[in-house]
């Protein structure tokens, strides 16, 4: 299972900072058609994209298309979807039929162009007061769908600084005027059995103390990994969400101690003055198995 910790952007019309991207250690790279392109080079972009699809790449390659609203949308999928391309981020989502409709196009357009259906990634960005309020219906956009095969959303991601904007919001560096909104999107992403959220870029570049505590309070509050909007962000993004050592440890001897307690017939015991039962040893374990398949 491919890792989710750091989806790192890179301007679409920059092609130094997109090669650059590519030599990066993030587990996936984001082409950006929207944020950073001008609406007068959008058009010249998708090209530049294109071409970028074919460059050696460490990781994985999204691209960010234009929100369904946009007159952008349709053009920026019809031209990028290729093979090559692993994912879609669509920002913006305020639906499921924003949903179901992008996810038709896509079908549609893999079975075209000779993909299998259902392989190109889809990660909605939930960024506006619609998108957050309405956030449970946008999941059931799976039902939707009339013609069968995998559903291609995995997980998606938060967009704090269109959220911030729209709702007339002054974050301070700790954020907790956005903690209602990240704790809703976990509990509705696992509520519709969809991996956990990634979190929303961070802006504030010199503050290295405030983005650490940021990083710590994304991992505990349920968060994967997070958007990256510099290289720098990297190291330390793919680092917070993997569990400590001490971590690591903890889980290892709940393990084994309720492994040894089961033997004989126990199933709720106590380990360093905590109790143990089964949902914290699925946890654990869980930790566990993460840790594996990042090796």
């Amino acid at each position: 299972m491919p890792m989710n910790r750091s989806f790192l952007f890179a301007p679409g019309n920059v092609a130094r900072r997109v090669e650059k991207a590519l030599t990066l250690e993030a587990d996936a790279v984001i082409l950006d058609l929207e944020d950073s392109v001008a609406v007068s080079d959008k058009a010249a972009t998708r090209q530049r994209v294109a071409q970028a699809l074919s460059l050696p790449r460490r990781g994985r390659v999204y691209v960010r298309v234009n929100a369904p609203s946009t007159p952008f949308c349709y053009a920026d999928l019809v031209e990028k979807l290729k093979p090559g391309v692993d994912g879609v981020v669509l920002p913006k989502v305020e639906s499921a039929a924003d949903l179901h409709a992008i996810d038709w196009l896509m079908a549609n357009l893999e079975r075209e162009r000779g993909m299998p259906v259902g392989s190109v990634d889809l990660m909605p960005q939930i960024e506006t007061a619609a998108g957050v309020q309405r956030v449970d219906r946008v999941f059931q956009a799976r039902s939707l769908r009339p013609y069968p095969g995998a559903w291609r959303v995995k997980r998606a991601a938060f967009g704090a600084a269109d959220y911030g904007h729209e709702l007339g919001l002054s974050p301070t560096l700790d954020e907790p005027e956005l903690a209602d909104a990240r704790a809703r999107l976990v509990l509705s992403s696992r509520a519709a059995g969809l991996e956990n959220p990634i979190d929303s870029p961070w802006f504030h570049f010199k503050e290295t103390a405030a983005f650490g505590r940021a990083l710590e309070r994304s991992r505990r509050g349920g968060f994967q990994g997070r958007l990256c909007v510099h290289p720098d962000q990297l190291a330390p993004v793919n680092a917070a969400y993997l569990p400590s050592a001490e971590e690591i440890a903890r889980a290892e001897k709940i393990v084994a101690a309720f492994r040894e307690a089961e033997a004989k017939g126990a199933a709720a015991i106590q380990v360093d003055g905590q109790m143990i039962d089964y949902p914290v040893v699925h946890r654990a374990q869980a930790l566990l198995d993460a840790v594996k398949n990042s090796a």
